[in-house]
């Protein structure tokens, strides 16, 4: 059943006139018509007397009314269900301590009109599926192998975050001010949990491989409440934290935070979406981050041999 043959016949009981629903939607009255007289042969009864003081519903369209309209509300509620803009803009920001959720912070700070739900999705292959399947918006991701991703995954990196190396108090590097990358080939820096195949395990294998450093991935991730436990009370331990990565540990942890450099790494930050996906606030969330200021790139910055070529698309907010 056609739902226009179905406003036309809520218009007219509502109105009482064939022309006034006629003129609501935007047709002739001879369009109206035949709309109703199809639909009475297809229910097999009449839905309205008609005289010249206008038109009434008989028993039986009063009895088909209630019905017309749950049935157009429901469509109604259907469009609006899977329409962007009747609902909530829904980020993957992969994790809720990381650069890319301060990022969407700041972004509903200055939109505190937009409606977010900030999600964490474990991998990259999630994040392309959930785009994919229309359960997300947007991704935060590090994207290692953009010629991996489909051809309706469209990727901006719109964000370089520095790497520091977080070590405890008996660490040899505790009292650093500052070090080169170079200097970490003789120690252990552990980063537990990295999943195979994973762009954070790319990025870190990349580091591995033209550094010559030791970089642990063994062991069960637990979260960075027993990362930081760990890295106290070990006097060999280190492990790399963004600059933005909000972690706070207690007083008696007493962890540096030792900025790195010569070359700084830095973690390149792309936000994915499907091309076709036309939600408005994911046009306002990409305007924001790509109009941000943007300085200069750090000539003693290293990124993976890919993103240096990506390095004219890029969008470093340092």
């Amino acid at each position: 059943m056609n739902t226009e043959v179905l406003r036309a016949f809520v218009l007219i009981a509502e109105h009482g006139q064939f022309q006034h629903a006629a003129d609501e939607l935007g047709i002739t009255q001879q369009a109206v018509s035949k709309r109703i007289a199809a639909l009475e042969h297809l229910l097999g009864v009449p839905l309205f007397t008609r005289s010249r003081h206008g038109t009434a519903l008989t028993v039986d369209g009063q009895a088909f009314l209630p019905h017309a309209r749950t049935a157009l509300l429901a469509v109604q509620a259907a469009i609006q269900s899977v329409r962007p803009a009747g609902r909530a803009l829904r980020v993957d920001v992969l994790g809720r301590r990381l650069a890319s959720a301060d990022l969407v912070i700041d972004f509903h700070t200055r939109h505190p009109d937009v409606e977010i739900d900030v999600i964490g999705l474990s991998t990259a292959q999630e994040a392309v599926d959930a785009l994919l399947g229309g359960s997300i918006d947007a991704t935060f991701r590090y994207i290692h192998d953009p010629a991996a991703l489909p051809a309706a995954i469209a990727h901006e990196r719109v964000y370089d975050e520095p790497l520091d190396l977080l070590v405890g108090p008996r660490h040899p590097l505790a009292k650093s001010p500052g070090i080169r990358l170079s200097d970490l080939t003789d120690h252990r820096i552990w980063v537990p949990g990295i999943v195979a195949g994973s762009e954070w395990g790319g990025y870190y294998a990349a580091m591995a491989e033209e550094f010559g450093l030791h970089i642990d991935p063994t062991g069960p991730n637990f979260g960075i409440e027993h990362l930081m436990d760990t890295i106290t009370d070990s006097a060999t331990l280190s492990t790399f934290v963004g600059t933005r990565t909000r972690i706070v540990w207690p007083t008696r942890h007493d962890l540096r935070r030792i900025p790195v450099s010569h070359p700084t790494p830095v973690y390149p930050w792309s936000l994915a979406r499907h091309t076709i996906n036309r939600h408005p606030d994911l046009v306002k969330l990409r305007d924001y981050l790509l109009n941000l200021p943007t300085p200069a790139f750090r000539p003693d910055s290293w990124t993976p041999p890919h993103a240096r070529r990506d390095q004219g698309q890029a969008r470093p907010l340092l």
